[in-house]
């Protein structure tokens, strides 16, 4: 296939890229400087009318939420690198003489906002917070492609865990010290996922023709957070016993702090109910490959 990716420069969209040319796909990454982007093989474009013929598109766009403090214009950032982005690429399809056949759309657990212990599949209502008003603006965004005849599926994002990016590198090196532990309480759920693991799920939304709708991100067994952090303590052979405390937290990141002292459980439905398995479904066999344990 042609594939349209946006976010292929980040955290995820690289590894993305490999594994899909490695399948023999054809890619086109939608970059702000397709000189720097440096993505052996692939095709980087500054402007979609450049694209030319494309079968897929796959919308990993984003500026990322969990880096310093909220004010109002990085919210908006937030809002305009997320549905402005998703807008812009529905409007070029409309505009195709023959759309794309599918259109694989990020978007986030905050979705469903703050939930204490209640088990979230697909089915759950969104929250009513920041995050989730902004992943509810996001996948209606991306609904509009069904208009067009574009099968469509929204994928809500955990916490993507890998070595070189993402939450887990920016927590080793204080775990590797023996500084690490668990944020606030610990009570807060965590819903992770082994990166390998959403290349393989973004892949396969890609190739199957019946999947369409939203769709968890996320490994079959969230864990609370001072769980993970023990877990991580022990994969490294380290203690995990300071934690940092919420007042702390707040007082460093304001509103964004919310994101690290609160959380969702949730499962992976209809992923595991349309036939998808995972090859790391708990939280030490992804730590046990990721670090080398």
């Amino acid at each position: 296939m042609q594939i349209l990716i946006t976010g292929g420069t980040g955290f995820i969209g690289r590894a993305l890229c490999a594994r899909l040319q490695q399948s023999g796909h054809t890619l086109t990454v939608l970059t702000r400087n397709p000189m720097r982007a440096a993505l052996p093989g692939v095709r980087c474009i500054a402007t979609l009318e450049d694209a030319g013929p494309i079968h897929a598109v796959v919308n990993l766009a984003g500026e990322p939420l969990a880096e310093g403090r909220w004010s109002a214009a990085r919210k908006q950032e937030f809002r305009d690198s997320r549905i402005g982005t998703t807008a812009r690429l529905v409007q070029w399809m409309a505009r195709q003489s023959q759309c794309p056949r599918v259109l694989i759309s990020g978007s986030a657990l905050g979705y469903y906002g703050p939930r204490d212990d209640t088990v979230l599949d697909e089915s759950a209502a969104p929250g009513e917070d920041f995050s989730a008003q902004l992943c509810r603006d996001w996948e209606a965004e991306a609904i509009k492609a069904e208009t067009l005849g574009v099968r469509t599926c929204r994928v809500r994002t955990g916490v993507v865990l890998a070595r070189d990016g993402g939450a887990l590198a920016r927590m080793l090196p204080p775990f590797r010290l023996g500084a690490g532990g668990p944020m606030g309480d610990g009570r807060q759920w965590m819903s992770w996922i082994h990166r390998q693991d959403l290349l393989r799920l973004l892949q396969w939304l890609l190739e199957t023709n019946t999947a369409h709708g939203a769709y968890n991100g996320t490994a079959p067994e969230p864990v609370r957070n001072a769980d993970f952090a023990r877990a991580l303590g022990q994969a490294l052979h380290r203690p995990a016993l300071l934690p940092a405390p919420a007042l702390a937290l707040k007082l460093a990141f304001g509103e964004m702090a919310q994101l690290l002292l609160t959380g969702q459980r949730v499962v992976p439905a209809r992923a595991l109910a349309e036939g998808f398995s995972f090859s790391y479904p708990t939280l030490d066999a992804a730590l046990g490959d990721i670090l080398g344990g």
